[in-house]
């Protein structure tokens, strides 16, 4: 089931399966990818509690050994809306006998959408309600629609952070696994990386020591998407490869896949988030349109 809230200018749908965004409008203009399947049927999956994909679907936690596909379960899970006012609404996800298959804690999630102005603020909450810690990664992974403005190309935009910098490019083989070769990833004049579609050729660009503030947008147009992520360390761009599809991805993460040909065990996985027995994590990231 789908669920609207809207104040002023801002319109935002979402959807139980998933707690996914389906929509995104700003003054009656949609920002958000559709899902086309010729192109990728998702729009804005969540991603927890795994960003990524493991060596062989599986990874080893405490002597047992656990089965989970890429990006983990949430994505395909039924949340419940649990609250609901004009500006905002919060979705809760806990575990089951099918998550605990998958992932041997008891846990809640809850995500949140709550519209400010033209900003809307997507939250996570997670709590580890399992007598040991817990381990996990969690992402937003929202596709916008590129071009935004009428009349123009993919190749129009841009991707401006907010600082000049060089980030590091965290090194990928292949087959979507971290090789551990990261590099320096040059931007011109420091902040800019202008789109085209040849550059997903070998998949997402997954960034790290990156400005925490992005803005998509066009000299030539008037719209304009800007991601804040203050608290996420990582940020995938991507959209389908070998592909001229009319949408980037922009996915602040909390971690990273596997290693390639490495089964990892979960404890030891230095990038994760470690929870403490009874404790709740936060974090939040924002897009505001313009």
């Amino acid at each position: 089931m789908e669920h609207l809230i809207s104040v002023g200018g801002m319109a935002v749908v979402a959807e139980e399966k998933g707690a996914q965004l389906c929509s995104v409008k700003w003054n009656g203009h949609e920002y958000l990818w559709q899902g086309d399947p010729a192109y990728w049927e998702d729009r804005s999956p969540l991603l927890f509690p795994y960003v990524g994909r493991f060596t062989e679907g599986k990874y080893t936690l405490h002597g047992g050994e656990y089965e989970m596909l890429i990006h983990g379960f949430a994505k395909d899970s039924e949340f419940s809306l649990i609250e609901k006012t004009p500006a905002r609404m919060v979705f809760l996800l806990e575990d089951n006998d099918e998550t605990l298959l998958q992932y041997p804690y008891h846990f809640s999630l809850k995500v949140s959408y709550e519209i400010a102005g033209s900003t809307l603020t997507v939250s996570y909450d997670v709590e580890n309600r399992t007598d040991e810690t817990m381990y996990f990664g969690i992402g937003g992974h929202p596709g916008f629609q590129v071009p935004l403005d009428d009349d123009l190309t993919f190749e129009d935009y841009r991707l401006v952070f907010s600082s000049p910098h060089t980030p590091d490019r965290v090194g990928h083989t292949k087959a979507c696994f971290l090789s551990g070769s990261d590099a320096p990833y040059a931007l011109e004049w420091g902040t800019d990386l202008p789109l085209h579609h040849d550059m997903f050729d070998e998949d997402a660009i997954v960034l790290k020591n990156v400005s925490d503030t992005v803005c998509l947008t066009s000299d030539q147009g008037t719209r304009s998407v800007t991601m804040h992520y203050p608290d996420l360390p990582y940020l995938g761009i991507w959209h389908a490869p070998g592909t001229d599809a009319p949408y980037v991805c922009i996915e602040p993460w909390s971690s990273l896949p596997s290693r390639q040909d490495i089964i990892e065990e979960f404890a030891f996985k230095s990038d994760l988030i470690r929870l403490a027995a009874g404790k709740t994590w936060h974090t939040a990231w924002q897009m505001t349109l313009a």
